[in-house]
């Protein structure tokens, strides 16, 4: 694997294959402000790549053209990226090094002090952009990255000092066991990413070894209601610390009530002190979440007055039950939840806020995980009043397994649940305008573009 030369990194020239991602854009950020001239390719631009053409950046957005710079001196390229694209054959035909976005990833983390990565199947975003908003307010000046967009830090990455890095740490094809934390964090483990993992016990192995990176001197903060969770940690020689909602935890949440928004207070118990916490994100899940940030926060010996206030001050991340806007009385919501705990979740929480019906408008994401988990989106989607389903977001993906959001609609009308499917937003739009009405609330919900339902609804 090729080392970066952190020393000399001013004569480095980096190529980042799709560096239009969130993480890979961010990456690329870093390295031009640490002195590397970088290049890379896209599909086509956007707010994140034209921030990096203006740090100068030279970004070609014809793939197809193999464009690699004659001084390139590596290759950067995420999972997603096939051994076929023409820039990863111009590199091997050239003899030009290639890792991947998580291996530079690693080589990173390495080159600070106190490294903390946030893992788990739901709720990274959230919880590291806590992690982020506490230590940032609290005057710690952390390095971060991000798998969305923070407000407070005007984007996904925010370069800080070299002593914190908090990153997000993706379990899909094994991306975090190239990393190299100091404090690691296991919100929950769940059967997703069923395209590359076999089943649950392959996904729980993978967040076994990813805790077992950490050095003696680290710490593993876990959720403590992760079913059998001795088996992942019983080999471990780090510390270890939990965190649930209930009793018996190192950090454990009680005493939950909810505001007019469904915005959450509770009592956390830290190691025999009470802590009362509010938050300004709706939901149970995110009283969980906060249990993980508080812990790593302590960790780091934040003081308890600072987590407080920053908790109160975070309002989430974009596509994270995102206000949008009003349109003829009703409230439109973004969420990017694309599996069934994180549907569930979401529900549960509009459940507290203002609304007469629920409207949840969902873009099942990739057609592995709609045909592996069929019956739980059904289920969880049930907790909705009405139902429209989009069609399946491809993304990496093609349609060989004999499955649409037809099939969907078909569970989700055998369960007696309100449910349509339509193909085109346009059909989408206009139904909504037709039907939702005052004091409704829409929850436009997915991994993919379904975003723009609600972005366009606001616009008419």
């Amino acid at each position: 694997m090729y080392n970066v030369d952190f020393d000399n990194i001013s004569s480095l020239s980096v190529h980042f294959t799709g560096i239009g991602g969130i993480s890979m854009s961010g990456l690329a950020k870093l390295l031009m402000f640490k002195g590397a001239k970088v290049s890379g390719s896209d599909r086509a631009p956007s707010e994140l790549t034209k921030e990096l053409e203006d740090g100068g950046a030279r970004i070609c957005y014809d793939q197809s053209l193999g464009f690699i710079p004659d001084d390139t001196d590596v290759v950067v390229a995420t999972a997603a990226i096939s051994a076929d694209n023409p820039e990863i054959m111009t590199a091997k035909s050239r003899n030009i090094p290639i890792m991947t976005r998580a291996e530079l990833l690693g080589q990173v983390m390495k080159q600070y002090e106190l490294p903390l990565a946030v893992a788990g199947t739901h709720g990274k975003t959230t919880t590291t952009s806590m992690i982020t908003q506490i230590l940032l307010d609290s005057g710690y000046d952390p390095t971060s990255s991000i798998g969305g967009i923070l407000p407070s830090i005007g984007g996904n990455f925010r370069i800080g000092s070299d002593r914190y890095f908090v990153m997000e740490a993706c379990e899909y094809t094994n991306s975090f066991l190239s990393f190299f934390p100091k404090i690691a964090v296991i919100l929950n483990i769940d059967a997703d990413h069923l395209d590359f993992f076999r089943d649950i016990d392959d996904i729980r192995h993978s967040f076994t070894s990813f805790a077992k990176l950490l050095p003696d001197d680290g710490t593993l903060i876990i959720n403590g209601q992760i079913p059998d969770l001795k088996e992942i940690t019983k080999e471990l020689t780090c510390k270890v610390l939990t965190f649930g909602i209930g009793e018996g935890f190192d950090v454990s949440a009680s005493g939950i009530t909810y505001d007019e928004l469904g915005h959450p207070s509770f009592t956390a118990d830290f190691e025999g002190k009470k802590e009362d916490f509010s938050l300004s994100v709706p939901g149970e899940h995110n009283v969980s979440n906060a249990c993980a940030a508080i812990a790593a926060a302590r960790l780091l010996d934040v003081p308890f007055d600072d987590i407080r206030k920053a908790l109160k001050s975070f309002s989430g991340t974009d596509r994270r039950f995102e206000f949008k806007g009003k349109k003829n009385g009703f409230t439109i919501i973004d969420d990017y939840a694309h599996h069934p705990t994180e549907i569930k979740a979401t529900l549960t929480a509009a459940e507290k806020y203002p609304h007469n019906k629920i409207w949840c408008v969902f873009q099942p994401h990739t057609y592995s995980r709609t045909k592996a988990l069929l019956n739980e989106f059904a289920k969880a989607l049930s907790l909705a009043d009405e139902v429209i389903l989009a069609d399946i977001y491809a993304a990496r993906e093609t349609d060989t397994l004999g499955i649409s959001s037809l099939t969907l609609a078909e569970k989700l009308d055998e369960a007696g649940v309100s449910c349509r499917y339509l193909p085109s937003f346009e059909e989408i739009e206009k139904f909504i305008l037709e039907n939702c009405i005052n004091g409704d609330l829409l929850i436009t919900m997915g991994a993919g573009n379904v975003v723009k339902i609600g972005e366009d609804l606001l616009k008419k």
